[in-house]
């Protein structure tokens, strides 16, 4: 029997290329996004349906599973991709851009959760993939709006796995690594602007020189793309699915070094030396 994916956040990037991959390997996908557009994909096919969702708005969520259950029997598996990427410095971000963050990269993952588990619970089987950061394994500068909303859904995403393996359903994450395509900045848009005062700028400038060499390969879309297809088909226990050079080194240095070692590392690899 063919299975089904719906995935929320596919009008470009990782959403985008996940659909493709799962289209390509014979797969249902549900592709969602906040302004429905099929030709954004390379090839139709009747295995694709391309439905509205906004993560923010619960109707639209609501309507999204429905329909994709009524289109195909059913969703044995749920991407959370959908995010808000920003950096920023902390003591100028305005309550009302962390809360339009948290609202999409966090809440709006927990509301599509919330609405996919009673249907995946009734059919006894099911996988929830949380898209999230490398970030959450290697915090690094002026990203500490962003990382707290991601570093939640994997907070989240491994409770809720303990919670769900009763019913035969997986809860898992993908941490994609910084790539050179992801959109960060042009996903924060507006929202980012003015958020690095003088006082900071020249801590920011050498920060960001530093990022456009970074310490190892950019991650690309094709491989969270097959991170994403691991997560949501492989057996087994994991939760974590890093994806991308510097992602598997970050979560190597995490989780095994001593925290003095890790610290070390970070420092060497991230913090700016600034022009006296």
């Amino acid at each position: 029997m063919t299975k089904t994916i719906l995935i929320t956040g596919t009008s470009s990037g990782y959403g985008k290329a996940i659909a493709e991959l799962f289209l390509a390997r014979g797969w249902n996908v549900i592709a969602t996004m906040r302004q429905p557009d099929a030709s954004l994909f390379a090839a139709t096919s009747e295995r694709l349906l391309v439905l509205p969702l906004d993560v923010t708005k619960a109707e639209t969520i609501d309507k999204a599973i429905a329909d994709g259950v009524a289109a195909f029997g059913t969703i044995d598996v749920l991407v959370n991709n959908a995010g808000i990427g920003m950096a920023s410095v902390v003591e100028v971000t305005p309550d009302s851009t962390i809360q339009e963050i948290f609202q999409t990269n966090t809440f709006g993952v927990f509301s599509v959760c919330r609405a996919i588990i009673p249907q995946m619970r009734a059919q006894g089987r099911g996988t929830i993939v949380n898209v999230t950061s490398s970030v959450t394994l290697g915090v690094m500068p002026l990203v500490a709006i962003y990382a707290a909303s991601k570093c939640a859904v994997e907070g989240y995403t491994e409770s809720l796995s303990y919670e769900l393996e009763l019913f035969n359903i997986k809860a898992r994450l993908v941490e994609p690594g910084l790539g050179p395509t992801t959109g960060f900045a042009a996903n924060g848009g507006e929202r980012m602007q003015g958020l690095i005062p003088q006082d900071y700028a020249a801590f920011a400038q050498a920060y960001f020189g530093i990022m456009g060499n970074y310490p190892t390969a950019y991650c690309t879309e094709a491989e969270v793309a097959e991170a994403t297809f691991a997560a949501a088909t492989e057996d087994g226990d994991a939760i974590r699915f890093p994806a991308g050079a510097d992602s598997k080194m970050l979560a190597k240095l995490r989780w095994s070094t001593s925290e003095e070692h890790y610290l070390s590392k970070m420092r060497e690899m991230f913090r700016p030396v600034i022009p006296a």
